[in-house]
C-alpha cells in the first residue's frame, strides 16, 4: 500500500527536509501586523525574531482548509492513503479541522491525534514512515502512533516573562514581581496541555530541575525506561549554541538515547518569546 505522509511546520520539518525525506509539510500561517506569514515560506526564523523584538502584533493561525485539502487531492493521485499528523489538538484547533474534512475522503485520508508539538511531533511522523517501511497499514500507524501519544513529555524554561505576560498567561504584577527576582519559569507539555511546572532562579537551576524530571519520568512514568530506549531531544527560540551545550553534557547522563536538537515551533515562541530552552524524552516505539 502506497501512504504518503503530512504534517506541519509545527514539527519543525523544514520544506527542504521535508522535501528530502519525502514528507508533505503544511505551512502554518501567523498573522503580523495584519499581514498573513507562512512559516519556513517567507517567515524564517531570523525574520520572526526581528519583528518580535520590534513589538509587532502576532498571531497564529492555521491552514485554510483549501490549503489543506488541495494537498490532499495532489497526494491521492499517486497514493492510495494519507496519513496526517498535525500538532496536538490541544494546543491548535488545525487538528479537529483535517479530521473534518477527512470525513469527505472515504477512509482515505487518516488524521492522528497523538498530541505532540515540535520535535515530539517530528518523531511521531519519522515512527510512522518507519512503520510504513515495514509493512504498517495506514490504519495501523494511526492506531499506533495515538496508542502512544502519552509516552512523551516536554520541559521548557522561559528566559523572558514579557510575552507570557503579553499573551495574557501571567498578569503585569506577576511579570514585574518575576522579573525583579529573576525567575524563570518551567513550563511543561504533556498531552494536550501546556502548563507551569517549576520556578527557578537562574538557567542552570531550571536545566538541573528539568533534568531531574526528565530522570523521574524515565523511572515512574514510563516504568524504568532505559537510555537506549528513549529519545533525548532538546529544542530552542532563538537559542541554538545554548541547546547544543546542554545536549552535549546530557549524553553522558543518559548515554544510548537518542539525540537530536532544533528550533522551537514559532507557534510556541510567539508566547514565551527567545532565549528559552527545552528538553523532550519520548519513548521509542
Amino acid at each position: 500500500m502506497s501512504i504518503a505522509f503530512v504534517t506541519d511546520s509545527n514539527s519543525g520539518i523544514t520544506q527542504a527536509e521535508g522535501e528530502k525525506l519525502g514528507i508533505s509539510v503544511l505551512p502554518m500561517p501567523f498573522m503580523i501586523d495584519g499581514e498573513t506569514y507562512l512559516e519556513d515560506i517567507n517567515l524564517t526564523q531570523e525574520k520572526f525574531y526581528e519583528m518580535l523584538a520590534l513589538g509587532a502584533d502576532i498571531s497564529t493561525s492555521q491552514p485554510s482548509p483549501e490549503t489543506v485539502t488541495s494537498l490532499w487531492d495532489d497526494l491521492l493521485k499517486e497514493h492510495e492513503m494519507i496519513v496526517h499528523i498535525p500538532m496536538s489538538s490541544g494546543l491548535s484547533g488545525s487538528c479537529q479541522t483535517a479530521m473534518m474534512l477527512a470525513q469527505d475522503y472515504e477512509g482515505r485520508v487518516l488524521v492522528v491525534d497523538n498530541q505532540r508539538i515540535s520535535v515530539t511531533q517530528r518523531q511521531s511522523v519519522l515512527d510512522g514512515m518507519e512503520m510504513a517501511k515495514r509493512g504498517f497499514s495506514a490504519e495501523q500507524i494511526k492506531d499506533e502512533l495515538e496508542r502512544t501519544r502519552f509516552d512523551s513529555v516536554i520541559y521548557i524554561m522561559v528566559d523572558t516573562l514579557k510575552y507570557l505576560k503579553k499573551g495574557g498567561r501571567i498578569t503585569p504584577a506577576a511579570a514585574a514581581l518575576g522579573t525583579l527576582l529573576r525567575i524563570k519559569p518551567v513550563l511543561i507539555i504533556e498531552g494536550e496541555k501546556l502548563d507551569a511546572f517549576s520556578k527557578a532562579r537562574t538557567m542552570k537551576q531550571a536545566k538541573a530541575t528539568m533534568l531531574a524530571a526528565v530522570q523521574k519520568d524515565m523511572e515512574v512514568r514510563f516504568h524504568q525506561l532505559k537510555p537506549e530506549e528513549a529519545h533525548i531531544h532538546f529544542a530552542h527560540t532563538q537559542n541554538a549554541g545554548a541547546a547544543a551545550e546542554w545536549m552535549d553534557e546530557v549524553r553522558e547522563m543518559f548515554p544510548g538515547a537518542s539525540y537530536y536538537a532544533a528550533p522551537l515551533s514559532l507557534s510556541i515562541a510567539c508566547h514565551i518569546g527567545p532565549g528559552a530552552l527545552a528538553v523532550t524524552c519520548t519513548k521509542k516505539l
